[in-house]
């Protein structure tokens, strides 16, 4: 079955990137279109998350803010190939936009280290791609399910310069020297690691749910910059956004950072609500403390 998935992907994201990136994203519209009265998994948790999410919505705005969402999710798919098939130098000249960048390159100039906290919302390949730009990248890599997609993804993601590194204590412990080194690292600070020792359950969005603690203890124990980033996907190509996180981020109560941290990212979802990942379950808690959000689902 991973051969089958494996070839599958592999042709679209082959004939993504022979269409120009704007019929791309149309193809990825239209599946969205097609896909969306089946009422499958992630259909049913993209609503889930905005109803609760944004509860002043009428029925009808919400209804089709997950719609858009679920369009902006396709949009992402097929515009991958353009992403991960094609040379940095194509890839670069699709950033359009960038706001924010002296933050990291003036850290980078005072010898501090850098961590990017990259939401999930509109390409966050791409921002990670620039980062690599701005000073030396490490950043943590994890094989993908369809493993023979790995070798793809590695050199797509280190085309910019950046160097990826195992998710193990080796790699882990490689990326905090670059960091205390004054060098940059790039993390997803929005999802739920599986160990119910690496997260705590913090409001996000006003509704609690699992947050690790990874960005917030690497940040204490390398006193870098913490930086949040995300790449907006506008016509043509994409806007890159880094913007400061609070101060609070840097408190020594973990509780207190991975607040300032879920505030962070809601700012940077509030910019642009329908590209953020709705579909995954990011309000789930652990320990579960009596029905879990999903399980109506």
């Amino acid at each position: 079955m991973n051969t089958v998935q494996f070839y599958l992907v592999r042709s679209l994201l082959g004939l993504s990137a022979l269409l120009p990136l704007s019929v791309a994203r149309s193809l990825g519209r239209i599946l969205a279109r097609l896909y969306w009265p089946i009422g499958t998994r992630s259909k049913k948790v993209t609503q889930c998350n905005i109803e609760a999410v944004f509860p002043d919505l009428t029925p009808e705005q919400q209804l089709q803010l997950s719609r858009e969402s679920v369009m902006a999710t396709a949009e992402l798919l097929t515009e991958m190939g353009h992403i991960w098939l094609k040379p940095w130098s194509y890839v670069s000249s699709l950033i359009l936009e960038v706001t924010g960048e002296e933050l990291v390159l003036d850290a980078q100039a005072a010898g501090r280290g850098v961590i990017l906290l990259a939401p999930h919302i509109g390409n966050w390949e791409v921002v990670g791609l620039h980062l690599g730009t701005l000073g030396s990248t490490v950043s943590l890599y994890q094989p993908p399910k369809i493993t023979r997609l790995g070798p793809i993804i590695e050199k797509a993601r280190q085309a910019s310069g950046a160097t990826l590194v195992p998710t193990d204590s080796r790699g882990l412990a490689k990326l905090l020297r670059s960091v205390k080194g004054g060098g940059i690292s790039g993390i997803l600070p929005d999802q739920a690691p599986e160990d119910v020792n690496s997260g705590q359950n913090i409001p996000f969005m006003g509704i609690p749910c699992f947050t690790g603690t990874l960005a917030s203890n690497m940040i204490r124990r390398t006193g870098a910059l913490a930086v949040f980033g995300f790449a907006k996907r506008v016509p043509g190509g994409f806007s890159i956004q880094y913007e400061l996180a609070e101060d609070g981020i840097y408190a020594e109560d973990t509780a207190v950072s991975l607040a300032a941290l879920n505030r962070g990212v809601e700012r940077c979802v509030r910019s642009c609500v329908e590209q953020y990942q709705w579909e995954y379950k990011r309000f789930r808690v652990r320990p579960r403390d009596g029905r879990g959000m999903y399980d109506q689902l």
